[in-house]
């Protein structure tokens, strides 16, 4: 199956590098390239690709709005967004996982990098390391957005033990191969689980399954030393 990726980057030049590198794979293929923010909702509304590849700082309506719109936006729930930034760490990046994005890459990724990057995200995958996961959740995740409603540990009651177990090492930042050897059950298995648990709790992806486990104290953030 192919891929349809949109890019949303003001970067003429980049886009371009992109598209070139993206249009020769076999799996994938460019749709459109957005300038802006609103561009980019237009064009993902009009082609409805299975990804954006999205950078937060663009002119007038930035990638961190365009995300917030296009995963809210219920006609778009099989588009996800992966964030290209700059800075790998920064309450930008949190934010956009806030408002749906599935992952982000820094703009220095190798080419295999991003490329991977944009499987893995297709297939409905979060891309965060585990390394990232916990500064961003020791720096940003832990406080609500303004307005947004705590999660509870009531909001965990729908899962059964062995999906809250699969949560957690989700929330660690572990892939679904390293979740089975510690289960000793099979990928598919815990697929099947994390897949449940994104349904009762409402989550879009592993990205917010993740941001749940922390603001309802199924998984606690590291002391700011170990941060």
């Amino acid at each position: 199956m192919t891929i349809h990726v949109l890019l949303a980057d003001d970067q003429a030049l980049l886009r371009a590098t992109f598209r070139i590198l993206i249009d020769s794979c076999d799996d994938m293929e460019v749709v459109a390239e957005a300038t802006d923010g609103v561009e980019a909702v237009a064009l993902a509304r009009t082609h409805r690709p299975d990804l954006v590849l999205m950078d937060i700082r663009m002119p007038g309506t930035d990638g961190l709005a365009a995300t917030s719109t296009i995963c809210a936006d219920p006609e778009l729930g099989g588009t996800r967004v992966l964030i290209l930034t700059t800075f790998e760490i920064d309450e930008y990046v949190a934010q956009a996982l806030r408002a749906g994005a599935s992952g982000f890459l820094g703009k220095d990724v190798t080419a295999d990098e991003l490329l991977d990057g944009i499987r893995t995200v297709a297939a409905g995958e979060s891309l965060l390391s585990p390394a990232a996961t916990r500064v961003l959740i020791g720096r940003f995740l832990m406080t609500p957005a303004r307005g947004a409603r705590p999660a509870g540990a009531d909001d965990l009651a729908p899962l059964t033990a062995r999906e809250r177990e699969v949560m957690t090492w989700v929330a660690e930042g572990h892939s679904n191969e390293e979740i089975a050897g510690k289960l000793f059950v099979s990928p598919l298995t815990v697929r099947t689980h994390v897949h449940r648990a994104m349904t009762k709790l409402g989550a879009r992806d592993r990205a917010q399954l993740v941001v749940i486990a922390y603001r309802s104290g199924l998984v606690q953030a590291p002391p700011a030393a170990e941060r």
